[in-house]
């Protein structure tokens, strides 16, 4: 049985296991089904409590608002993560800003406020992962 199929070992049961569980669903719409599974696949002892904690609290709490639509959502996630230098979650929200929507201006756009914000060298290893991934999606 997969893990986050059993009882939760750190955080409560009912709504927590809600928010889990919409948070599951929004993070596979966003990260896609293969890369979320994969991923909790690997949790072990170690990661799995705060694999559980982040899907149910990031993706289904976060995530789970509808007051701010997903591509909105993807758009602020890449000017933030982008700002941390976080280059590989920002790789991993590039592929899942495109999947809502975010189109390759809109990237381009996002990198010039990094630049002005949080310097042209983080903006320019912005584009250099923006680069890739809309290669490797086809649309450059």
């Amino acid at each position: 049985m997969i893990f986050y199929k059993k009882k939760f070992e750190n955080i409560g049961e009912d709504m927590d296991e809600k928010l889990f569980e919409k948070g599951l669903e929004k993070r596979k719409a966003t990260l896609g089904k293969e890369y979320v599974e994969n991923n909790l696949a690997k949790a072990d002892d170690f990661t799995r409590p705060f694999q559980e904690a982040m899907t149910a609290w990031c993706w289904g709490f976060g995530w789970g608002d509808e007051a701010i639509d997903a591509k909105t959502r993807s758009m602020m996630n890449l000017a933030m993560i982008g700002a941390l230098g976080k280059m590989d979650e920002w790789e991993i929200h590039c592929r899942g800003a495109i999947t809502n929507g975010v189109s390759k201006e809109e990237i381009r756009a996002i990198l010039h406020v990094i630049a002005i914000y949080c310097g042209v060298p983080q903006s320019l290893e912005c584009f250099r992962v923006a680069r890739k991934v809309l290669e490797e999606k086809k649309i450059l």
